[in-house]
């Protein structure tokens, strides 16, 4: 079994750039789209304080948490799925 050798990171993190979205969807495929995106980054801020079950993560946390990383208050359905999101496994 080969071990593998980390990886140095010796450049500082630069965002990847940004593309337009598709034109001629219907108005709720960008909605949902917004959403997930918005969930997806939620998902992730609460991993990395420390919330590792979706059990944990409940309305109050999800808000607080949006709000320490300069994101809108997201809205209930946003965060049931951002609980979704936590639940899933890959």
């Amino acid at each position: 079994m080969a071990t593998t050798e980390p990886t140095i990171i010796d450049r500082p993190y630069r965002p990847l750039t940004k593309h337009k979205l598709p034109a001629g969807r219907p108005r709720s495929w960008y909605v949902m789209h917004n959403r997930r995106l918005k969930a997806m980054r939620l998902a992730i801020a609460l991993l990395e304080s420390g919330v590792y079950r979706a059990d944990l993560a409940d309305n109050d946390t999800i808000r607080r948490t949006a709000s320490l990383v300069g994101i809108h208050p997201p809205s209930d359905k946003t965060c049931r799925l951002v609980r979704d999101m936590m639940r899933t496994r890959r």
